[in-house]
């Protein structure tokens, strides 16, 4: 399995030189910044506070996400949500399987996937894997999300289906950014070890081929503003020979400009005996609505919504005239308390990168994870917190959702989340505390709010029908008297 992106040795040169820069790049719609140190402030003990954008809200980008979530589950995690299958024909047999050896793979294939470290396949892959791999082929629209064996999935039906002596593009996978493009050619790479004579090329920007270039990979993975460009106007990939073609991130491309309409044109100069392949790791309508119209008779795999809930959460509120009122609050609250791991959440980078400063002079040890540092930087914060090696992390909305450290037993709101119109943020309140109840656990959450942020506080509470208790940060017996 070779991975270039041009011919011959330079090709490999190139491939080379792109993936050691993969590590500077951030999402294509964003400017490359961050911070000198993750963990440390500048000499004079700023943290580079004087950014334009530091009192605007952090929002959260999904492609980054998307990426985020790509690198910090490099292993299998086992999906807690229900598989749901919907076949295209009810009458016929639903197969799943419970071992790699049931599928009857290539002896080439299976010891790309045990060198992969996959020794049984994951909850999706049990059902997912038959229908893709089933003679004649069958159509797929699957939610799926980063670390259940997703991309391995529709890795394993390409390389299933290519013949290495055919020296033309049979497989077709589009990805919504260079970034998410590379790291599914990544797993490509290393599941087709065994497969001689089987090849990748990127179909992303920068990668320019000579006109009159006769393109022999086998596997072409890209973006689809380049793939159209190859296809209709550079002529290097014949459409009608695509085999399986894949369309990844589903809910990522709509949400960039442009791409659902791009991949939708792709798409309809295929053959009508080409595999195709739709994931996505949420299901919104209009997901659906651009699923159904892309893949065309699918078998459908949804998994049931996880239900967060604040049942198992005690959430508390404490008054503050500012913001040094709140982090003397909080200092009160982390004396008092015996905590395994905290998160704190901070509506602007300013507040973060001030909250942060103020706890490092303390003595504590703190990680700031917020929307202007690098997408691998971010990931290194995260791994570093799961790992034990600082205490708290203080984050902006960039972490609200979808990233589970299994011992945060407490979140703080140093700022509570609002919306455009400066209402309450509801789904954003229960995406940032209820990860403190998840995996069965009983968790704690704080709110910091001034007297005139009440009101908001309250139709939170309402919304909810839960109870926010009002918490005195100088009575120290009552806070020592809070366990989780």
């Amino acid at each position: 399995m070779a991975s270039l992106l041009w011919g011959g040795d330079a090709g490999a040169a190139e491939s080379e030189r792109l993936n050691s820069h993969f590590s500077n790049l951030v999402h294509p719609r964003k400017n490359l910044r961050g911070i000198r140190s993750t963990t440390v402030p500048n000499i004079d003990g700023s943290l580079n506070t004087e950014d334009d954008d530091d009192d605007e809200d952090d929002v959260v980008d999904l492609a980054a996400n998307s990426l985020l979530n790509k690198l910090i589950r490099q292993s299998l995690i086992e999906s807690s949500h229900r598989v749901e299958v919907l076949q295209k024909d009810p009458s016929s047999p639903l197969y799943s399987v419970k071992t790699f050896e049931e599928l009857r793979l290539k002896e080439e294939l299976l010891k790309g996937i045990y060198a992969m470290g996959f020794n049984r396949p994951s909850k999706i892959q049990e059902m997912a894997l038959p229908m893709m791999l089933a003679h004649p082929p069958q159509n797929l629209i699957a939610q799926s999300q980063s670390g259940t064996g997703k991309t391995a999935a529709f890795v394993l039906a390409m390389l299933s289906r290519v013949n290495a002596l055919e020296l033309f593009p049979q497989c077709l996978c589009l990805a919504p950014t260079y970034e998410l493009a590379l790291q599914t050619g990544r797993v490509v790479e290393r599941m087709g070890k065994f497969c001689v004579d089987v090849e990748v090329m990127y179909a992303i920007r920068g990668n320019r081929i000579p006109r009159g270039t006769e393109v022999t990979k086998q596997i072409i993975i890209g973006t689809p503003g380049t793939v159209l460009d190859w296809c209709f106007k550079r002529k290097l990939i014949d459409l009608t020979k695509i085999r399986v073609f894949v369309l990844d991130e589903a809910d990522v491309m709509i949400d960039t400009q442009g791409f659902s309409d791009q991949s939708i044109r792709i798409q309809r100069a295929l053959p009508s005996e080409c595999q195709m392949l739709l994931f996505s790791a949420t299901f919104e309508d209009s997901v659906w609505q651009f699923a159904e119209r892309i893949i065309p008779d699918p078998n459908v795999i949804k998994l049931r919504k996880e239900e967060l809930t604040l049942n198992n959460i005690r959430q508390y509120y404490v008054l503050c005239e500012n913001r040094k009122g709140k982090y003397q609050a909080l200092c009160n609250i982390y004396g008092g308390i015996t905590i395994g791991q905290a998160i704190i959440f901070c509506q602007t980078r300013r507040n973060a990168k001030w909250l942060t400063v103020e706890m490092m002079q303390d003595g504590h040890q703190v990680s700031l994870l917020s929307g202007e540092l690098t997408v691998e930087q971010r990931a290194s914060i995260i791994q570093r917190f799961r790992d034990g090696k600082e205490k708290v992390l203080i984050t902006t909305n960039v972490c609200a959702r979808g990233i589970d450290v299994k011992q945060v037993t407490i979140v703080v709101n140093f700022d509570l989340p609002v919306n455009q119109s400066e209402e309450p943020d509801y789904e954003t309140y229960l995406h940032r505390i209820g990860r403190t109840g998840r995996f069965g656990k009983k968790g704690l959450a704080f709110n910091m709010i001034e007297v005139d942020k009440l009101p908001l506080l309250m139709k939170i509470q309402d919304h909810f029908n839960s109870n926010i208790k009002q918490l005195d940060p100088e009575d120290m017996d009552e806070i020592e008297k809070i366990e989780y």
